[in-house]
């Protein structure tokens, strides 16, 4: 096997590789004997069967599985001889297909991870927002909560109905005078002012009274869930039973219970924290972003093509999902694509350089994820999922490397939270608001 480097340009080395026949030769010889050891063939006994015939026999698909295994252990070679650290696998192509008594030459090429030495960061400063929970915060909070738990009570008065009350209707629909499916209800609680009926529905109930009856004409909306009610006038006949007005639960030690809590001290308590939890969580990702930022600004390496395509095409596609799905930004929609292109492929080489920057303190450093924090993060996923939580841990159980994929994140979060705690973090207390902002939008307030 003969290995000769034919270029090199930035990460990228390109190698000749020549296996010769003699070697190819010999591997499918000793690999045909091997198989005539086990082989059962009419006439012979096992071991005896002449070479000829197992040549002709098994000959071809003992070739293919010697190729392979020659080509992958000539790759491994180059590398380990080299001392290369390739960034992602080699690639390797064939000079000419291969024809029996003549050398197998390979093109290998190998994109190689970058050489460098990460910046100083002994006098890096960041700034990292903070925020106070209010008092007013975990009263609203608490306030929902109480909403949440709230009663009807009939309305024994005779008035109007208005926002916020709850009517008790019978409601029989038709498009062009024709009943359709799903547009005749008995009984129904509708909240006015919720907004879950069709728009223009509950306006028109607005001011009835129990007992009233009336004619709602309302359209549905053009992109309606059922595509042939979609953009159609219907009229529906509304018969209003009762009115009945809502009643929030009041603040006290029973509504805490109703959550799991001994008192209303207790519930405080936990709402309190689960914000202040929530502001934390913000803080350190705001923090996070503005280290990213000053690493990004300290470092300017080459990084591998190879891995900057495969970032690229993993944003691109999800930008185009949104495109189409009406989700991205407004701006996005109006640029060229070319230009788009060129800014989200920065966008890509930034996260490459930034992740192998990443990945580099963290092995200078024995930053490592243990088998229990990938356990946990196992768990986490898990319970994204209630209802199907068995399934999701079957699909762990059954894909070790599905087990793997959560080890990124959390490795990258923990080489953030080392660089943090050996770089100068200054907390500034900042309004909820401004934390909760997204950096990008003050961007554009700033530039504009």
């Amino acid at each position: 096997m003969q290995i000769t480097e034919t270029s090199a340009e930035g990460l990228r080395h390109d190698y000749k590789v020549v296996i010769t026949t003699q070697d190819i030769e010999s591997r499918v010889q000793t690999r045909l004997i091997e198989v005539g050891k086990t082989v059962k063939m009419p006439g012979f006994r096992p071991g005896k069967v002449p070479m000829p015939i197992l040549k002709q026999r098994y000959g071809m698909s003992v070739m293919g599985e010697v190729l392979e295994a020659v080509v992958q252990e000539s790759v491994d070679k180059l590398v380990a001889d080299n001392n290369l650290r390739p960034a992602l696998q080699p690639s390797v192509k064939a000079v000419e297909p291969f024809a029996e008594g003549k050398d197998f030459t390979l093109d290998v090429s190998v994109e190689l991870l970058p050489e460098f030495e990460p910046a100083d960061l002994s006098g890096v400063e960041i700034e990292k927002p903070v925020a106070v929970v209010a008092d007013q915060a975990v009263t609203e909070s608490l306030e929902r909560l109480a909403k949440a738990r709230r009663t009807t009570e009939k309305v024994e008065e005779d008035r109007a109905a208005v926002t916020g009350d709850v009517l008790l209707i019978d409601f029989d629909g038709s498009v062009d005078g024709e009943k359709r499916p799903g547009m005749k209800g008995e009984g129904h609680e509708l909240e006015l002012g919720s907004n879950s009926f069709i728009p223009g529905f509950e306006e028109q109930l607005t001011g009835s009274k129990a007992g009233s009856e009336v004619t709602v004409t309302v359209t549905f909306p053009t992109e309606y869930h059922a595509a042939e009610l979609a953009g159609k006038d219907a009229v529906f006949e509304v018969k209003v039973h009762e009115i009945r007005a809502a009643k929030d639960a009041e603040l006290n030690d029973d509504l805490a219970k109703s959550f799991g809590f001994d008192d209303l001290d207790g519930l405080t308590k936990a709402i309190s924290e689960r914000i202040g939890d929530e502001y934390a969580g913000t803080s350190r990702l705001r923090a996070k972003r503005a280290l990213l930022d000053k690493l990004a600004e300290l470092h300017d390496f080459d990084v591998p093509t190879g891995m900057v395509d495969i970032e690229f095409e993993q944003i691109w596609k999800r930008l185009q999902d949104e495109l189409a799905n009406g989700d991205s930004d407004s701006e996005d929609k109006d640029k060229d694509e070319d230009a788009l292109k060129a800014e989200y492929r920065d966008i890509a080489v930034r996260r490459v350089r930034l992740g192998l920057l990443l990945s580099e303190i963290g092995r200078r450093n024995n930053v490592t994820v243990s088998r229990e924090e990938l356990n946990k993060a196992m768990i986490d996923e898990v319970r994204r999922y209630p209802g199907q939580e068995q399934q999701v841990f079957d699909f762990f159980r059954k894909n070790p490397q599905a087990v793997e994929s959560l080890r990124a994140p959390i490795y990258e979060d923990k080489v953030v939270d080392f660089i943090l705690g050996s770089v100068k973090v200054n907390e500034v207390t900042v309004s909820v608001e401004e934390l909760m902002r997204d950096p990008d939008e003050e961007e554009e307030g700033a530039d504009a």
